[in-house]
């Protein structure tokens, strides 16, 4: 298979076509700079990697502990965590649960500590609610879109590459669909 250092200068050398077709798709820059920006996120950090201890897991460096719970559930190179279809969408909604359970538990030992009201769901999920209206608000509706769709291109960019050093060597590539 390819290793990190492949992965990593093939989302390199995709950069700027990604930023070309951002904007050939939506004729504004700053989104499509934000959908570059997602691109190399995803294929440099968010890739599907992060199932094993890899370049990417390791990019996390303090913060990769978040990131065991989804290397215990996921089999590596398994369609749900290198699946075209699958993957980062996955990938996406494990990170956004940890940093809700993470902002959680951080509120709730600030309310501990300071004698306050300890947080409930509902007031959790107002506040991601304000999070994506203050981001509409401010970089329009398309930024979340642009985001997700360029983290999904930086890492299928990785899954290709696996697909086809697994065509190479077994001429099979069906276990990432």
């Amino acid at each position: 298979m390819p290793s990190g250092k492949t992965h990593d200068a093939i989302t390199f050398m995709l950069a700027a076509p990604a930023f070309v077709l951002a904007y050939a798709v939506i004729s504004n820059l700053p989104i499509s700079f934000v959908a570059t920006a997602a691109f190399l996120f995803g294929g440099l950090m968010f890739g599907p990697d992060l199932d094993t201890f890899s370049k990417q897991y390791a990019r996390w460096s303090i913060f990769r502990g978040l990131w065991y719970p989804y290397r215990s559930i996921f089999k590596h190179r398994s369609r749900w965590s290198h699946g075209l279809i699958f993957g980062t969408l996955f990938r996406v909604i494990y990170c956004l649960g940890v940093i809700t359970v993470v902002m959680f538990l951080a509120l709730f030992a600030a309310a501990g500590l300071s004698g306050g009201k300890v947080p409930d769901i509902g007031a959790l999920t107002a506040s991601w609610y304000d999070v994506g209206k203050f981001t509409r608000e401010n970089f329009g509706d398309s930024f979340f879109p642009a985001i997700f769709i360029g983290m999904w291109i930086g890492a299928a960019s990785h899954t290709f590459t696996d697909m086809a050093g697994s065509y190479v060597k077994t001429g099979r590539v069906t276990e990432f669909l």
